[in-house]
């Protein structure tokens, strides 16, 4: 094997995996243990060994860079997609920078025809930490605006947690199966930005329904039809027999059909403890099981139940327990917006 063809290989893989990555950051300090540990077990990874691995076989070092490759590949697409085009230069999470110029410096003193790899070899762990970087800003974002509407960001990720499956796929950097510290690290960064985003997905969002004003609010009122003192656990929303009722957010249909009081009734769960409850329904256009979006059409207002008139009542729940949609509807679409 030629050293040119092999680096030039991996230099375009490389360059590609640069070109989607150019990455806008801003400087975050992980909180979470593991993170931490990580940061630490990636300063062990010292130019010493590098350079031993260089003496040991080029082959096995284009393999380990092919290997490192495809995991950055992976990471990319299962997570990210298409990365911004801008970054800020100069900062990193465990910040190797020094260390890779250490390796390549001895790499091209003991090994010159290893020198092309050795460079690659910094260029793809550099993209490795700015990518991390990116990676903890966004979820930082999610995290901020979680806890602006009131939940804890915390909650969020365990809810994740428990909804775990599929196939296991084993990711390594090594020969022998391991993988890198700083790789590792890259995976618990971009693990915790999909449970953070998805989160904040699914926290209701959207006006159940096309109408100008709530004719009843969450809390204590008079009952309308014994006149005495009672708590109403959602908003109700008057409008036209028929109008169509909008999912708040993206989730997965739990309950369809009749509930005591409620009539006509849809419940979807948007996990993490949210549930959503759509009462007084004329007509249902949405099936248990069914998974939908924030604005998703998934019934028609009616008055079946307890109702005096045609509405919809609407409910939000965490964990069971009614809380008062308001401020998730008034507030979720700008907290959205601010934590792209």
């Amino acid at each position: 094997m030629q050293l040119s063809a092999v680096g030039g290989a991996v230099l375009l893989a490389t360059a590609w995996c640069g070109s989607m990555g150019a990455v806008a950051f801003e400087r975050w300090s992980a909180t979470s243990e593991q993170a931490e540990l990580l940061d630490r077990e990636a300063k062990v990874a010292t130019a010493e060994s590098r350079v031993a691995k260089y003496r040991d076989g080029i082959d096995e070092v284009t393999s380990d860079l092919a290997r490192r490759q495809k995991f950055i590949e992976q990471m990319v697409e299962a997570h990210i997609g298409d990365l911004p085009d801008d970054k800020a230069e100069g900062e990193t999470v465990s910040d190797s920078r020094q260390e890779t110029a250490k390796t390549v410096s001895k790499v091209s003193a003991v090994l010159p025809e290893a020198s092309e790899l050795a460079h690659i070899e910094a260029e793809q762990l550099a993209f490795v930490e700015r990518l991390t970087s990116y990676a903890d800003r966004r979820a930082e974002s999610a995290s901020k605006a979680i806890r602006k509407l009131g939940l804890n960001p915390n909650t969020i990720i365990a809810g994740s947690r428990r909804a775990e499956g599929g196939p296991l796929l084993r990711l390594a950097t090594g020969k022998d199966g391991s993988l890198d510290p700083r790789f590792k690290r890259l995976g618990v960064s971009l693990a915790r930005m999909d449970a953070l985003e998805n989160g904040l997905a699914s926290i209701p969002q959207v006006k159940p329904a096309k109408v100008a004003y709530v004719s009843s609010s969450y809390g204590y009122r008079s009952d309308p039809f014994t006149g005495g003192a009672a708590f109403h656990a959602g908003l109700d929303f008057p409008g036209p027999k028929g109008s169509p009722i909008y999912a708040a957010a993206k989730g997965k249909i739990t309950f369809v059909g009749g509930r005591q009081g409620y009539g006509n009734c849809i419940e979807i769960s948007h996990g993490n403890g949210l549930m959503t409850r759509y009462g007084h329904l004329s007509a249902f256009k949405a099936k248990v099981g069914q998974k939908v979006d924030a604005g998703t059409v998934i019934a028609a207002m009616g008055s079946t139940g307890r109702s005096t008139g045609s509405h919809l009542h609407f409910e939000v729940r965490v964990n069971g327990r009614p809380v008062n949609p308001r401020p998730f509807l008034e507030a979720a679409t700008n907290v959205q917006q601010e934590a792209r």
